[in-house]
C-alpha cells in the first residue's frame, strides 16, 4: 500500500465506534503533505480556543461540541485522494474551516451571551443561511453573519447526529414530522435558545420551500419579539427564468439595501460593490473551467471537492473575501496540471455520474465513497450548477442600475433554489442536457423524503431516463436525520443497484459495508 491510487483498502481503517484506527498511508510525499495540513488545522483550532469569547461560546452552545470533529471531517472527505486532488481538497476544505472559525469568532464577539460587544453588534446584519449574500456586497464596514451556518449546516457535516436533538425539540413544540429536517433543525435551535443573539437587523429570504418559510416565521418572531432585532423578508420571484419578474426582483434588492441602511446608519458603497463583483466574476470563470474539464476524459475538480466548497464560495462569500479568489487560482492551477498529465481521480472510472436533488452529503462522505468503492465519478451536482452569468463589474452610471438586476439574478439563482423553483425545465429538462454535456451514463438522484418538489416528479424522471438510456439510481434519505435512513442504508441502495443491474463487484470491497453509524 502507498502512493498508488487504490493501494489502501479504506474500509480497513474503520473500527467499531471510531472513524479510523490509523491515518491513511499515501506514500511519503502525499502523506507528509496531508499530515502537515492536518497539523495546520489542529493549530487553527488551538488558536481559536485560546480566546475567552470562544471558550464561553463552546460552553454556552450545545452544538459547539461538534467542532471537536473538524480534523476528522476533513479526513473523511480526502480519503483515497492523491496528488492534485488531495491538494485541491485541502485548499478548499481547510479554507472553509478557517472561514467558519472566523464566523464563529465574530458571532461570539457580538453575542449578548458571550462577548456582548454592542459596538460590533451594531455593525452586524444577520443573514439567512440559505440565502445569497449579494445585498452585502456594497457595505464594507458591515458584517453579514449567518447564525444557522455554524449551528446547523456545519454541525451536521461534522457529526451526523448533531441535528437530532433540535429536530425533536421542534416536533415537541408542534411542528409536523414530515417537514424538511433542515428548517426544522433551525427552528429547534431557536426554540432551545441556542442561537447567538446579536445584530442591528436581519435579512431573511423565501428560500426553497414552505418548510423554510415556516422556519423563518418562527425565527423572525423570536428575533423581533424577544431580541428586538428587526427582520426584512426578501421575497425573490419563484419564476426566476422569466423576464417579466426581473423588475420586481430588482426592487426587492433595492428595498433590502434601504432596510440595511436604515437600521445600521451605513450607506451603500458602489466602488466596494464593484470590487466584489470582479471577484464574483473571477470565481465564476474558475468554476466554469473546472466544469469544462469535467466534461472531458480527465475530470479534476469533482464530488465533495466541488460541492461543499462551491456552496461556501458562491453563496456565503459572494466576492467579499479575496482569500477565496486566491484559493480559486491555486485550485485551477492544480487542476490544469492534473489535466495536462491526464491524472485520474480514482483507480478506475466505471461510470460518469451527475448527482441530482437535495443531497445528503451533510452527514456522510457519500460522493467520495462513490468513486472509492464503485468507481462512480460524480462529475457535478445540482447545487453546483448555479449561475454562470458574468455580472457588471465596471463602475458606471449604467452599471449601477444594472447591479440591482445582477444581485437579483444571483439571489434568484442561489444554490438549490434555482432548481427547485422556475418550472420543470430547470429541474427536469436541464438534467438531461447536463448528462449529454458531461457524457454521463448515470444519474444519482437523491429522493429527499421530506422534499415535496422532487418527490412529486418521480415518474417524469423515470420516463425521461428510460427514453435516453440513462441509469437512474434513486437514493432515499431524510437530509439531516440519519435515524430515518442511516449512512449504511444510503450506501445499500447503491450497492443493490450496482450488483443487480450493473452486475458489478466493488473496486474496494472493504467499503461496501461500514459499521460507522455511531461514529462522527
Amino acid at each position: 500500500m502507498g502512493k498508488k491510487l487504490g493501494s489502501v483498502k479504506l474500509g480497513s481503517l474503520y473500527t467499531d465506534g471510531k472513524v479510523r484506527n490509523r491515518r491513511e498511508w499515501r506514500g511519503v510525499q502525499d502523506t507528509f503533505y496531508d499530515y502537515t495540513r492536518w497539523l495546520g488545522i489542529m493549530g487553527m483550532l488551538g488558536k481559536f480556543m485560546m480566546k475567552p469569547n470562544n471558550i464561553k461560546g463552546f460552553l454556552r452552545y450545545r452544538w459547539m461540541k461538534n467542532y471537536l470533529a473538524v480534523p476528522m471531517m476533513i479526513d473523511r472527505h480526502t480519503q483515497g485522494l492523491r496528488g492534485p486532488q488531495l491538494r485541491i481538497a485541502h485548499e478548499e476544505f481547510d479554507l472553509v474551516a478557517k472561514d467558519v472559525a472566523l464566523l464563529l469568532e465574530n458571532l461570539f464577539k457580538g453575542d449578548r451571551n458571550t462577548g456582548n460587544n454592542k459596538e460590533f453588534s451594531d455593525k452586524v446584519v444577520l443573514m439567512d443561511e440559505n440565502e445569497m449574500t449579494a445585498v452585502m456586497m456594497g457595505f464594507p464596514t458591515l458584517k453579514g453573519l449567518s447564525r444557522e451556518t455554524p449551528s446547523v449546516y456545519v454541525s451536521v457535516l461534522l457529526n451526523q447526529h448533531a441535528a437530532e436533538h433540535y429536530i425533536d425539540i421542534a416536533q415537541e413544540y408542534g411542528l409536523p414530522g414530515d417537514v424538511c429536517p433542515m428548517p426544522e433543525t433551525e427552528v429547534g435551535v431557536s426554540i432551545a435558545d441556542d442561537f447567538p443573539v446579536l445584530g442591528a437587523c436581519a435579512i431573511q429570504c423565501n428560500t426553497t420551500c414552505d418548510g423554510s418559510l415556516l422556519g423563518n416565521g418562527v425565527i423572525s418572531n423570536r428575533l423581533e419579539g424577544r431580541d428586538g432585532i428587526p427582520c426584512f423578508q426578501l421575497a425573490a420571484p419563484l419564476r426566476h427564468r422569466e423576464e417579466d419578474v426581473q423588475e420586481y426582483a430588482a426592487q426587492e434588492i433595492r428595498n433590502a439595501i434601504a432596510f440595511i441602511e436604515q437600521h445600521t446608519g451605513e450607506t451603500w458603497d458602489w466602488p466596494y460593490y464593484f470590487e466584489c463583483a470582479k471577484r464574483v466574476n473571477e470565481s465564476t470563470r474558475h468554476r466554469q473551467e473546472w466544469l469544462d474539464m469535467n466534461k472531458t476524459d480527465y475530470p479534476q475538480v469533482v464530488g465533495s471537492n466541488l460541492a461543499l466548497y462551491n456552496e461556501t464560495n458562491y453563496m456565503a462569500i459572494c466576492g467579499k473575501l479575496d482569500a477565496f479568489v486566491q484559493a480559486d487560482r491555486k485550485i485551477t492551477a492544480l487542476a490544469r496540471k492534473g489535466y495536462e498529465n491526464k491524472t485520474l481521480v480514482c483507480p478506475e472510472v466505471r461510470h460518469r455520474a451527475i448527482v441530482w436533488g437535495v443531497q445528503s452529503h451533510y452527514y456522510m462522505d457519500f460522493l467520495i465513497w462513490l468513486q472509492n468503492c464503485w468507481g462512480i465519478l460524480p462529475l457535478t451536482d445540482m447545487l453546483s450548477m448555479v449561475s454562470t452569468r458574468i455580472i457588471a463589474e465596471e463602475d458606471t452610471p449604467e452599471n449601477r442600475e444594472q447591479a440591482y438586476y445582477d444581485m437579483a439574478w444571483l439571489t434568484e439563482n442561489m444554490i438549490m433554489r434555482n432548481r427547485t423553483h422556475g418550472g420543470y425545465k430547470v429541474l427536469l429538462d436541464e438534467l438531461w442536457q447536463f448528462c449529454e454535456e458531461f457524457n454521463a451514463d448515470t444519474v444519482i438522484l437523491w429522493e429527499h423524503m421530506s422534499c415535496k418538489a422532487l418527490t412529486g416528479m418521480h415518474g417524469q424522471f423515470e420516463e425521461k431516463a428510460r427514453e435516453r438510456g440513462i441509469h437512474l439510481i434513486w437514493v432515499s434519505h431524510d437530509l439531516f436525520d440519519p435515524r430515518i435512513i442511516s449512512r449504511q442504508g444510503v450506501r445499500d441502495q447503491i450497492n443493490r443497484y450496482m450488483r443487480t443491474v450493473f452486475q458489478e463487484e466493488p473496486i474496494d470491497p472493504s467499503l461496501e459495508v461500514l459499521n460507522d453509524d455511531n461514529s462522527w
